[in-house]
């Protein structure tokens, strides 16, 4: 069975040796607090295979440009642990899907043509979406193959997707970036679109429900995946 990781980026832009791989670093860094979440240096230098202090270094450099802030949590001995997570300084990392662009035309059709007309586009947009997602399914053998496909395509559209295995026969379909978010903020039907849209693509073999959300102020969407009673 193959389960969807989305690749960690490992792209730089600068050219001189040591700022290349200090980039690097800090790029793993960031790319690790986005899709686990807060963590502690240790548990960062285990996740990237360094260690603690390189990764205290990167975090620190990173601190002073305000890509990162920590809360310090006490436990139940010792000295506080520093919990490390992104700010919204490194947004600017990740794909925002146009956001500017995306609100002001929202605005306008809303101006426009009133909230028939933002219900008339998001229907529009996620017709759109089932059936290109369905010419890939169409491919795919089973709940498995398409919860891969459909985590690479949205990997691709800037989601940062994987799939997590659950203990029973669940799964959790994980998204831990939003490129779409600014839009969605004015226009909530968007997020209700995408229910609608994983659930026919994905079959009436499986029910999708929202676990997570980051408009609710989650570090990222999810969703679980279970076997149809009807099945």
């Amino acid at each position: 069975m193959f389960l969807y990781k989305r690749p960690m980026n490992d792209s730089t832009t600068t050219t001189n040796p040591e700022s290349a791989k200090k980039a690097k670093g800090s790029r793993a860094v960031i790319d690790a607090l986005k899709m686990d979440g807060p963590l502690t240096a240790q548990a960062l230098s285990e996740r990237l295979g360094v260690t603690a202090m390189a990764v205290r270094q990167h975090l620190y450099d990173m601190a002073e440009k305000g890509l990162v802030s920590y809360e310090e949590k006490r436990g139940s001995a010792g000295r506080p642990s520093k919990i490390w997570a992104l700010t919204d300084g490194a947004n600017s990392f990740f794909p925002d899907g146009h956001a500017d662009l995306a609100v002001g035309l929202i605005h306008t059709v809303r101006a426009a043509f009133g909230d028939a007309g933002i219900d008339q586009l998001i229907a529009v947009r996620t017709g759109t979406q089932i059936k290109a997602y369905n010419r890939v399914m169409e491919r795919c053998d089973g709940v498995v193959e398409k919860l891969d496909a459909l985590a690479r395509i949205r990997t691709d559209e800037g989601y940062m997707a994987d799939v997590q295995q659950g203990d029973d026969a669940s799964f959790t379909f994980v998204e831990r970036h939003c490129p779409i978010c600014s839009a969605a903020q004015v226009c909530t039907g968007l997020c209700a679109s995408e229910l609608s849209v994983f659930q026919q693509v994905l079959g009436p073999d499986v029910v999708v429900e929202r676990s997570d959300h980051i408009l609710a102020g989650a570090t990222r969407c999810a969703y679980r995946i279970s076997p149809s009673e009807d099945k």
